[in-house]
Order: structure tokens, then sequence, then C-alpha cells
């Protein structure tokens, strides 16, 4: 077997293209991220000097390295240069031969360079032409701006000049309403250096035809490349079975399909579902003897059959994941890029993301189509922690053009990333774009966001034609070439993939997903996630601040103000502080200074997001999933993100990991005089157990006591039992009045839940006092807690790195509340169990006003 790799990411400099003198550059990297490191541009996140680095994507750009060849790489038949991400408008010449022309950020590109190479000094140099002065030509030459919602060219100084539909690149790269624009240029993946002769393997897959716990009917699907003609033996071998089969090989490229059965598999589930298990499949090219191999590639996957359950039902049409034979309710939050820099992004952080989803009882993770194909690692790990993943194509809030060149690149695109991603267990659905379908509304005049009515009609059936060329034609039929029978979903949000006038971006919500902005983008209550709701909720959110520390990392203290400059430019929706403002107004009293405004709008997010999520999940079977935006941040700044750029989680990911709980209580009280109980099941055994009740002052006076017997079936949610709400408080101060509902079975607490009369505003609190001491033997990592009064929002801060096992949670008298502190690690896990330095305990009466707190 002769096979050879080597990545070329050492010694590399670079330079604007109009200017001498070279520096040193880091590959993979940007533009942004060299110049920075060269401390030719201040951080680009601090303050406001976002707007200093525009100049930066008008300039060409240019990165060169020299390297030595092994004359046992020089002896072999086949030598290839493979570039793995280049961003974007990129020359490529090898000792001084052009050899590529790169016009793609999410493509590979293979050049064979075997005749250029030679032992010694091979130089190889990377011009990357300014993806603005590229485009701009292409605006002109169509003669109208196609839409581009949050393309922020106003910021890059071109005016309404909107080029980012034209590069095949991030869209959030030209900004966003959470990001910056940041248009970049650089190698942003490894570059390789690869030499075979006689035969190779160039592709492997292992399709799923037929699963079952009893068999999988699995098919490798290789192509393969061979220099001579004739006979082999393919053996493919995983724990539980080997199999060969023998083969005639033309030379040149072929494609295999090696049929064959694996015996009592152990399946591929979600988390909580069961053990996310892994196979690894080694395929080989041998000799006819068998004992000679001559090729061989490795294959890991996941066993297990899922599909998007589209059917009719009573309420209209399902739209749910069926795993192995078994509905899943989809629990987690939209996933954006981590970085505008996304080689920032290392190994650690991403373990971090996934392992959070994971902590906070998450299945699944939709990656949204402005980011990028994620770098394989995000996969890895959300195959390791059986996190489902929603992948979207990457398009955005725009319409593309539909000449054919912008075709055939969207097409190689899309090859390139569904082979190196097939083999994923955890990708569940491929969806074409987001929002395009619905913001565009080609068969509702009315319908919208009002883009078409900049158009011709004429110019409008064209943008639609093309529309449809990518999203209803290319895409799919890539899909289904090159994975028979995934699931393959147009836009999201979409009621129907027919070209029926009443199927296409309608409110309807008795079918398909449905992203429902009502909370916030229009100011509507938190009450009307109760009433809005679809078959599967794929967006909705509500954005917070980071905590004080993180604001002051990029922010002095003279900025701590709402309406400051730089608290203006780290807010990129433009209503977003007034909406904070807003809600706060409506929903909290007032806070005291600006950090404790700070720590209000992550109460008030978080608040927001428990009637969400808990109004989807009380709504089963109707609603089988509930993905909020977002799960984290791409920078510094005030979003919807639960966790923010350095990873810290806000309020709403401790109400997450709540309310997300495989099993659960979930109270609602939206029915006039009742008081409702839910059991949320999401696991397979039956739960069954005893709700005890408890109704008490602020004080941890005690009332009432009452026990019911409950049971639901496993997978499923019950309304268990209807209070009457007057004979709850029997003539109580119902301002000061708290109901605690506790769960138990077989002698565990499985859930505990709070319940208030009034909303928060109208809470009669006195200033808590909390008692925390050191659980003895814990050597510093676990404490219990204590309160004198009713402590809302007990918030637990550390001067170290990590996570509690809770943190903004109500303590009442008479209870102790025990919490371990996770230092975030770079090891095989995120988090480790630690002791948290200086350890701060505070509660929602440090944050607001003096006059606003009781006298006790």
């Amino acid at each position: 077997m002769h096979e050879t790799k080597v990545v070329l990411n050492k010694a590399w400099t670079f330079k604007a293209c109009d200017e001498q003198d070279w520096e040193n550059a880091v590959v993979p990297g940007f533009v942004h991220t060299d110049l920075l490191k060269n401390e030719r541009i201040q951080d680009p996140f601090y303050g406001t000097n976002e707007k200093l680095v525009q100049w930066i994507d008008k300039k060409d750009w240019e990165y060169k390295t020299t390297f030595q060849v092994t004359d046992e790489i020089l002896s072999e038949e086949h030598v290839d240069l493979i570039f793995h991400g280049l961003d974007t408008y990129a020359d490529v010449y090898l000792n001084g031969v052009h050899i590529l022309s790169a016009d793609n950020m999410f493509r590979v590109w293979e050049v064979n360079v075997k005749s250029i190479l030679k032992a010694v000094d091979n130089e190889l140099r990377i011009v990357f032409r300014s993806p603005i002065q590229e485009d701009l030509p292409k605006l002109e030459a169509l003669g109208y701006q196609l839409p581009a919602a949050n393309d922020q060219s106003e910021v890059g100084g071109l005016s309404k000049k909107r080029v980012s539909i034209f590069a095949r690149k991030a869209p959030y790269h030209y900004g966003w309403d959470w990001g910056p624009r940041f248009v970049t240029s650089g190698i942003w993946r490894d570059i390789e250096l690869r030499a075979w002769s006689e035969d190779y393997i160039a592709d492997a897959y292992i399709h799923q035809n037929k699963v079952s716990e009893s068999t999988a009917a699995l098919t490798a699907v290789l192509e393969v490349n061979v220099d001579q003609a004739g006979p082999r033996v393919i053996r493919i071998e995983t724990d539980g079975g080997e199999w060969t089969k023998e083969v005639d090989l033309p030379a040149g490229e072929s494609k295999l399909n090696i049929d064959f059965e694996l015996e009592s598999p152990k399946l591929w589930w979600s988390r909580g579902l069961g053990e996310p298990h892994m196979y690894t499949f080694k395929v080989q090219i041998l000799d006819t003897t068998g004992s000679l191999t001559k090729a061989e590639r490795c294959i890991k996957t996941g066993i297990r059959s899922i599909r998007l359950v589209q059917e009719a039902d009573e309420y209209g049409t399902s739209f749910y994941f069926e795993l192995n034979g078994v509905p899943v309710f989809a629990k987690g939050a939209n996933h954006i890029p981590n970085d505008s820099f996304i080689t920032a992004v290392t190994y650690e952080r991403y373990r971090h993301e996934i392992e959070s989803a994971a902590l906070a009882n998450m299945n699944m993770l939709r990656v949204w189509g402005g980011g990028i194909y994620e770098q394989d690692v995000f996969y890895d790990l959300c195959d390791e922690y059986g996190i489902l993943v929603w992948q979207d194509f990457m398009f955005a809030c725009s319409m593309y053009p539909g000449d054919e060149a912008f075709l055939a690149s969207v097409q190689h695109e899309a090859v390139d990333n569904i082979k190196r991603l097939r083999n994923h267990p955890s990708i569940a659905l491929w969806c074409g774009n987001n929002e395009m379908d619905s913001a565009w509304a080609h068969y509702n005049e009315n319908g919208g966001w009002g883009w078409k009515k900049d158009f011709t009609q004429e110019q409008r059936e064209k943008i639609w034609a093309d529309y449809e060329a990518i999203f209803h034609h290319l895409l799919p039929e890539v899909i289904e070439e090159l994975i028979p029978g995934a699931d393959y979903w147009p836009s999201s949000p979409i009621v129907s993939i027919s070209n029926d006038i009443n199927q296409h971006a309608t409110t309807s919500s008795v079918t398909g997903d449905v992203h429902y902005w009502g909370v916030w983008h229009n100011a509507e209550p938190f009450e009307n996630y109760n009433l809005q709701l679809g078959r599967f909720m794929s967006e909705y959110g509500f954005q917070s601040f980071p905590e004080h520390k993180s604001v002051l990392r990029y922010a002095e203290p003279s900025d701590l103000e709402l309406t400051s400059e730089v608290m203006m430019a780290h807010q990129k929706n433009g209503d977003g502080n007034r909406l904070i403002k807003k809600y706060m107004d409506m929903y909290m009293t007032e806070p005291k200074d600006f950090p404790s405004f700070l720590y209000m709008s992550q109460v008030l997010q978080a608040d927001a997001m428990k009637v969400a999520i808990e109004a989807h999940r009380r709504n089963r079977p109707f609603v089988m999933g509930t993905l909020y935006w977002q799960m984290n941040d791409t920078w510094p700044v005030a979003s919807w993100a639960g966790m923010d750029y350095y990873g810290n989680w806000k309020a709403l990911h401790y109400y997450a990991k709540r309310s997300f709980a495989d099993e659960m209580i979930s109270i609602d009280d939206t029915k006039p005089g009742r008081v409702d109980l839910y059991l949320l099941s999401d696991v397979l055994r039956p739960l069954e157990g005893d709700i005890s009740i408890r109704v008490a002052d602020f004080d941890g006076t005690l009332h009432e006591v009452q026990t019911h017997m409950v049971s639901i079936a496993g997978n499923t949610t019950g309304l268990v039992l209807s209070l009457d709400r007057e004979q709850l408080l029997s003539g109580k101060d119902e301002q000061r009045t708290v109901m605690i509902v506790e769960l138990v079975s077989k002698g565990e607490v499985i859930d505990s839940q709070k319940h208030y009369f009034v909303p928060f505003k109208d809470m009669k609190l006195t200033k808590a006092q909390i008692d925390i001491t050191e659980v003895e033997g814990s050597e510093g990592t676990k404490f219990h807690l204590k309160a004198s009064v009713l402590a809302k929002q007990v918030w637990l801060d550390s001067n170290q790195e990590g996570i509690f096992s809770d943190n903004f949670f109500d303590l009442i008298p008479g209870e102790t509340k025990e919490v371990s502190f996770f230092a975030r690690k770079g090891g095989e896990h995120a988090f480790e169990l630690a002791n948290p330095g200086e350890l701060k305990v505070r509660s929602m009466s440090d944050f607001i006003k003096e006059t606003q707190v009781q006298n006790q």
C-alpha cells in the first residue's frame, strides 16, 4: 500500500498585493487574524473597532510558503495538492505555474501537481482577490439589487450595494443582526499534499438501506482509483463481522457498491434515548490472494434509521423525526459559527458547546444556513454526544443569482459537503435555506418581507425561477444521488414542498415548521407563546446582554450605558436595546444600575424561553420540536444566545437545562381560575410517582400540603392535575405566596417546580440573606445554600471559568440547595468538578432599586 499525506501549514507569510514587505502568517487563518497577530490592526471585537478594519476587504492579499518534498513522495505515481478551504477568490501558483482559480469558500479543490513538484524549495503562492472588488461588477451587470436583508453594506462603505449574494462564502461575514461585518480572505482549512500509487480509495460511504434491532442491511459505496486494471478483493470489517467480495476493476476511476448485512447491530441513539454507539468500518482493496493490502480507508458511523415523518393526522400534517422507529421530540437550539474568524475556534471550544448542549438536555442543534458547513469536529462531537443535526445548506435571508456558473459552483459545493458529512449518524435532515421561501412569498402577493414590490413581474419570475432551480431541483437531486432516501426540506420555514399556491410561505401552523417572532420583533407578550404553535418550532427567541465581566472585555466602564456608542455597536439588531427595555418594563421592576440591567436582561430572556419551551412540550404531539434562537455567539454582543461569546452560560442555558429535562413537571396557568400540572417525558420508560404540593408565604410559612399519585406512559405528555386557583390561595396574599410542586418516583425526587400567582413585577419581595456553606469532604467543590426569605433568581458567580450544577434558581426558607462547580477544562470532557475560587452569591433583591424591596 502506497499513500502519503503531508499538511502544508508551516512557514507561511503574507502581504497586501500593493505592499512590499512580507509578514508571518498562521495557516489555517484569515487576513484579519494575521494582521492582528502582527499588530497591524487593533482587536476588531473591542469597542467600535469593527469600523476601523473595513478597508481590509477592498484589497488583494497574497500568501506564500516554501516546502520540501521527499524522494518517497516524488516516486509515487500520483501527487495531488488538496485545498480543503480557500476563502474565496484565489489564484494559486506552484513554482510559478498557475494551477488553480478558486471561487467558492465551501469547495474542496484538488490539483495533480506531480509534473510541477521538485525535491527542494517548492514555492506555493496564493493570491486572494478582494471579494468586494470581484463582485461589484456582477451587481452592475445584473442591473438591479437582489434582496440581501442582513448584508451590512453601509458598514463596509458600500452604501446599499449588497454583493454578498454573488460570493459562495459564509453569508454572516457580511454582517447579521447579531454579528459584525468582517469580509474575510484566507486559507481557512488545511492544504494537503497527497501521494499514492497503484490503488487508492478516494471516498467511502456506508449507506444504510434498512436498519432494525436484528439486522442492518448496508451498502459500502466506494470510489476507487487504480492504475492497473484487473481483479481485486474488497474486504470490509468492523466489530461483529467481516465481508469480502471479488471485483474486476477497470483502470482509472470507478464506483463500487458492496452489499452486506450486520447482525444484531448496536444502534446509534440520540441523547436521552440510548447510547450513541459508533462503528469503525475498515475498507481494504486486496490482491486476489487476500494477503497484500493495496489501499485502505476507515469510516466511522453509527447504525440508525432516521426519517422525517410527514403524515396526515387529526391536526393536519405531522412534522417530526423518528429515530430507530421511536418518535423524537426535538429539544435544542440553532447553532451559528462560534467566531467571526472560524479558525480561532479550537477543539476545546467545540467540545464546550456540544457538551453544554448535552448537559442542557438537548438532543438537536440546527446548523443555520448563514454560516458555514461546520468543521468535522463539530459533527464528530454531535455523533459522540447523541445530538441530532438539522443541516442547512449555506443560503439565508437573500435571493441568489441563477446563472450557469453560479449553479455549477453550488452543485460542486453540495457534492463536496454531502460526501464529507454523509457518514455522520447525527445528521437528521438536509435543508435548502433559511427563511427565503417565507421572505419572498412568491404565491402570496401581500405576504413575505415586502421584497417583491421592488421588482417588475418579469424580474420576479426570473428570481423565483432561479430560486427553484437551486432549492427545488439541484439540491434535492444531489441529495438523492449521494444519500438515497435522505430527507430534504427546501426552506425553513415552509409548510409544503408542492407548488400549490396555498402551500408556500403561509402562516399555517398545522403543517411544516414555524419561525415565530411575534414575541420580540412585534413586541407581543410572552403569553403568546402559548397560542402561536406549529408542528415544529424551528426558530423563536429573545435577546439579553452578556454578564458584566464579559461586557468589560469589550467595553470601558465609561461605556456602560444602554445608548452609548459601544453598547450600540455591540447590538446589531437595530431595535434590540429598546425592546429589551420595553419588555423589562412590562415584566420586571427597575434595575438599580447598569450591571443590574445586564443581570435582569438575562433573567427576562430566560423567563421568555421557559414559557415558550414548556408551551411547546405541553402541546405534544401537535408540536414535536422546539429549537430556540440561538445557542451561541460569534463575537461579544447583546443577542439571542444562551451562552455568550466567551462560553459563559447565561441564565437562559440554565433554564433550558431545567425546561428540557427528560422527565419533568410543567405548570400552566393560562386557563382562567385553573393551575394545570403536566408531566412531560422524553424517555421510553413509563413515569409514575407522587406529586406533593405545598403552598407557602415568601417567609417560609407553610399553609397547605397535598399529595397525588400520577402516571404517564413513556415518551408522552399528559395533564395529570387541574387545580382551583382560589382554593390554593384560600384568601392568602397572592403577592407573597408560592406553590412548590415536587415529583417523587421510587424514593427519588425527579423534579421540583415553583409557581407564583402574580407576575414578577407584582411580587412583594424582601431583602434576601443567603447563607452558603461548603459541603464537608467536597474539597470546596460543593456548597449548600439557604435563604432567610424567598430569594429569586439566585446567581452564583466565580472568578474561575466554568459552570454550576444549577444557577438562577429560586430558594425559599426551609430549603437547602446543593450546588457543585465544574471548571472549564480542555481534556476528555469540557467540564471537571473543581473549586470555584472566589464565590459570589446574589439574588434579584440585590439588583432592584431599594424602593422596590419590601421591609421584612
